[in-house]
């Protein structure tokens, strides 16, 4: 809530600067030759009365700090970081929470560099923030341009010593951004560099020209399908539906083989009939389109509204239902007809009245398989689904004596409708923390998350033991044997996710919770995060440093990297070689942040632009390594050759600490 209140005024303030066109801040630049060899490029400002300029290296959380940022630095680099010299203030921020520095008056910043060419070119800024007692402005940025001929000393430097790229200069940068605007700016001709040079039949070679497959996850589809539709059949929409439906086929037929027949075609066409569903949702959105629904902010609110219009229709707020006159016409029309077309009428009837119950656990289902950017995932969910659905109806026709022990409806199908109800609350809050996190807007960080959660599921174990009712619960019902497991089970998540609030990893609900990197307050002292989110500045950091590097191919939607990042990178060898044996960059391939220009590629002979930053990582992933899944590992070398085979979505740690070890030998 701190943070949201922050991060609300700041809007406030910058619109209100935006308005006003304030301009407190004034600078002069110089290049100053030291006669060594070296120079200084001096930024030097006066400040308006009742403003300030931020200092440099504050932190991620906290004002904009001044950077240094090279665009050009031909026959230079930079000699250590950015230096602030004049009056500094220390004060604690009571805003942004934290201890701040900052200058009045007047202030000079001052980047050191060296010569490594008889001629130079410079062309550089500062980005620095403002602020006075009622507005900020935006990152502003002060501009240095400088060209000419070193001194006999400085020419005297050895003429194939090569200038610092932007990608260099990583101390300088601030890394409240994932990428400097140089190297936003000319991605086409990194493109051809040796950086960006594909490698693809190099990992196939390691990777023994296999690629990872699908197939697993489509599986794993087809059993959420098929657990939804289990639980669709509990519900009061659908279970009381099932004798009857059974009874008139036996009744119908005296024949009981013809009306077994008859019964299984009728299950038969409830599975094509949700089929169909799941084919219409594909061909409607199409394979493209499903991937940008992972973390398109419109879908994934709309989605999070959808869930928890759901959730309320199960808790007993209003409900879903299809005109009547619709299940009418379908049910005379399959009374006036005959044959196969009678009992597939008689299948719609059945799918449009239990609507109210099947129509959020459908919706629920098609919203979790469609964001996962399978074409065929909508397909597969449905077919469990609607496979779940349609067994009972053809075990009842062929065993009728089983009706008489099936379970009477009552109020325990009420129980879970509401119990339904809860759990698509909390993942409602998921889609939303999926947008929150692309965007970059901070309103529902880990904590926030969790408390939420927390609070759902403490609110469900209470309901399942009574001490909560809803209008239509019936006032005499008692907590029943499952109901008061179910409930242990509810209350015992819930004090599972508490110790999160203080940074634990919760393994069991990382896939759904936003990562670590999002919590304010962290007690865990171990946490394996990349320091660099800038392929050339990783780069150059493990050129340096001579390290090898790890590329890791993430998103902010990515369920599966959530569930390594906690089941893996948790693990102290894991984390002991990421952090001190590799440089680890990650890369957001749905990073929204706008490229400071957008640029036109080829790819496969079709012109594309380049619009966002996880557009250029997205394309560096497709055109150097042959990929576009998530998550994905490669292991470079400081000139971006691969170490070994790359690895994708894998939680066997050993298998894991095995691969990070062959890139190390």
């Amino acid at each position: 809530m701190k943070k949201l209140l922050t991060i609300w005024m700041l809007m406030v303030a910058v619109v209100s600067a935006k308005a006003q066109m304030m301009d407190p801040v004034h600078f002069t630049t110089q290049i100053k030759d030291l006669k060594n060899g070296e120079a200084e490029l001096v930024f030097k400002a006066t400040i308006d009365a009742g403003w300030h300029v931020y200092s440099t290296g504050l932190g991620n959380d906290g004002p904009i700090s001044a950077t240094f940022n090279s665009v050009k630095m031909d026959g230079a680099q930079p000699v250590g970081k950015l230096q602030a010299r004049g009056k500094e203030i220390k004060q604690h921020d009571k805003l942004f929470g934290m201890e701040v520095r900052y200058f009045e008056n007047a202030v000079t910043f001052v980047q050191k560099i060296k010569f490594t060419k008889a001629k130079y070119d410079i062309e550089c800024y500062v980005e620095y923030g403002a602020c006075n007692d009622q507005a900020c402005l935006p990152p502003s940025e002060a501009s240095l341009k400088a060209s000419g001929t070193a001194s006999q000393s400085q020419a005297e430097v050895l003429p194939e010593q090569q200038p610092t790229s932007a990608a260099d200069t990583t101390s300088q940068t601030s890394t409240t951004s994932p990428t400097s605007n140089t190297s936003l700016a000319r991605t086409d001709s990194q493109a051809s560099s040796l950086l960006w040079a594909p490698v693809i039949s190099e990992l196939q070679t390691f990777n023994g020209n296999s690629a990872p497959t699908e197939n697993m996850a489509l599986w794993l589809i087809f059993i959420e399908g098929l657990l939804g539709g289990f639980i669709a059949l509990f519900t009061p929409c659908v279970w009381p539906i099932i004798p009857m439906t059974v009874s008139f086929f036996l009744k119908r037929n005296k024949d009981r083989a013809k009306a077994i027949r008859e019964a299984t075609t009728y299950g038969a066409s409830i599975v094509v009939i949700y089929v169909l569903l799941g084919l219409a949702v594909t061909l409607l959105f199409g394979a493209s389109a499903l991937n940008a629904l992972a973390t398109n902010a419109v879908f994934n609110i709309f989605f999070c509204l959808l869930l928890v219009v759901f959730a309320a229709s199960f808790l007993g707020a209003f409900e879903i239902t299809l005109p009547a006159s619709w299940s009418t016409k379908i049910d005379e029309k399959s009374e006036s007809t005959t044959g196969l077309l009678s009992i597939f009428l008689m299948a719609f009837t059945l799918a449009l009245v239990s609507f109210s119950c099947t129509g959020p656990i459908i919706g629920f289902l098609l919203v979790a398989v469609s964001t996962q950017g399978s074409i065929v995932a909508p397909t597969v969910g449905m077919l469990g689904f609607a496979i779940a659905l349609a067994i009972p109806f053809t075990l009842f026709a062929m065993f009728p004596s089983l009706l008489k022990s099936a379970p009477k409806s009552g109020g325990w199908m009420n129980a879970i409708k509401v119990t339904l109800g809860f759990i698509e609350l909390a993942f409602a809050l998921k889609f939303l923390s999926v947008a929150d996190l692309a965007y970059g807007w901070h309103i529902l960080d880990r904590e926030v998350f969790l408390s939420l959660w927390i609070v759902i599921f403490g609110l469900l174990g209470a309901y399942l033991l009574g001490w909560l009712k809803f209008p239509h619960d019936d006032d005499k019902h008692r907590t029943n044997v499952p109901q008061f497991f179910l409930a242990m089970a509810s209350l015992a998540f819930t004090i599972y996710m508490i110790p999160g609030l203080w940074g634990a990893p919760l393994k069991a609900i990382s896939a759904f919770a936003p990562p670590m990197s999002t919590q304010d307050f962290n007690l865990q002292k171990t946490v394996t995060e990349a320091k660099y989110k800038d392929y050339e500045q990783g780069m150059a950091a493990a050129k340096a440093e001579h390290k090898p590097v790890i590329i890791d191919f993430t998103g902010f939607g990515c369920v599966n990297c959530r569930k390594m990042e906690a089941a893996v990178w948790s693990d102290p060898q894991v984390a002991d070689i990421l952090n001190n044996k590799y440089i680890l960059i990650s890369l957001y391939v749905d990073d929204k942040t706008p490229l400071a220009e957008p640029v036109e590629v080829e790819e496969n002979g079709q012109k594309r632009t380049l619009r966002t930053v996880g557009d250029k990582w997205s394309y560096l992933q497709r055109v150097k390594f042959g990929a576009n899944a998530q998550p994905f590992y490669v292991l470079l070398n400081e000139e971006g050759h691969p170490l070994a085979g790359s690895r994708s979505y894998d939680e066997d740690i050993q298998g894991y600490i095995e691969f990070l070890n062959k890139g190390l030998k």
